[in-house]
């Protein structure tokens, strides 16, 4: 498993490939660069000795057989890979390959149809119930990232599940919030991931990701969902709004600012479950009682992880 490879250890094994890349040395040298995963996670790799055939072989999303050895690097782990090879397919399981949620997916699914069920506004449960008879298959098994946060299988389906507990017990707590639109955006929020994003094999970014953006394209989902029932209030307005403003900051990719005290809390519910599973990451293997590497996200700065008591 890729989180237990250690410095000159034994590498070689099956991986999922999740992307490569055709790199030239500063002496003109050709290599590979790739990123291949198992369930434990995700490690880099490189292939110096670079051979016509690697190419009919390394295709993203291709599960391939590896020999190599680990390396440690800057601090971090890499396999230095030796040769590669064909697998047939049929004679493997996807999902071993697949790194998932730490919360079973039957639990998830659970909570998540009584988030739906739990709202009562009859016009943002009809947009609810619509959207999901149509993109349900997808949204509970896709990330909600390429890399960084949630990017794992059912990672979109835990994130929207996460964001909702957080937001029951706010609404709660503050009093004026309107739990049912509350909720129902946090539902909505990332919808647009399953046409931003391929799929949960070998995650990349989609062309209308990468020209419109997971915001637009759930606000456009809504909104043609509301005209196509014929919801008149101003229900589908407000939820548009919580979409396309939950990253906070136009520097961050929002359309406006959040300007509802809903869209405020889920941009805020939004930022902290995204930097909490960061977080969670770096601190793997990370021994009690040292730092983390600096993490990029979370302004670059490195966490200490406390020691366990005795």
């Amino acid at each position: 498993m890729i989180k237990d490879l250690k410095d000159t250890s034994n590498a070689s094994g099956l991986y999922l490939l999740k992307d490569v890349a055709k790199c030239v040395t500063n002496n003109g040298k050709p290599y590979f660069n790739l990123h291949l995963q198992d369930s434990s996670g995700v490690i880099d790799a490189k292939k110096w000795d670079v051979s016509d055939k690697d190419s009919e072989i390394l295709i993203p999303g291709k599960i391939i057989r590896v020999d190599g050895e680990a390396l440690e690097y800057r601090g971090k782990m890499q396999i230095k890979v030796l040769n590669v090879f064909e697998v047939n397919e049929d004679e493997t399981d996807l999902s071993d390959f697949l790194m998932d949620s730490p919360i079973p997916s039957d639990i998830l699914v659970t909570k998540f149809r009584k988030y739906v069920k739990s709202v009562k506004n009859p016009d943002c449960k009809a947009i609810l119930e619509d959207i999901f008879a149509r993109y349900y298959k997808d949204f509970i098994i896709y990330p909600a990232a390429v890399k960084n946060h949630h990017e794992f299988y059912h990672g979109l389906l835990y994130h929207t599940v996460s964001m909702c507990e957080i937001a029951e017990f706010l609404a709660s707590h503050y009093q004026d919030v309107d739990y049912d639109i509350l909720i129902s955006g946090c539902l909505l929020h990332d919808l647009g991931k399953i046409i931003e994003l391929s799929g949960p094999i070998a995650t990349k970014y989609t062309d209308e990701g990468f020209l419109l953006g997971h915001l637009t394209i759930g606000m456009s989902i809504i909104r043609e969902t509301a005209e196509r029932i014929k919801i008149t209030s101003d229900i589908p307005l407000l939820l548009e709004h919580m979409v396309i403003s939950h990253h906070g900051k136009l520097e961050f990719g929002s359309a406006v600012l959040p300007s509802t005290r809903e869209a405020l809390l889920l941009s805020m519910i939004d930022d902290m479950d995204a930097k909490m599973m960061v977080l969670d990451k770096a601190y793997n293997g990370v021994e009690p009682g040292n730092l983390t590497e600096r993490i990029p996200a979370l302004d670059n700065r490195s966490f200490y992880k406390k020691k366990l008591k005795k």
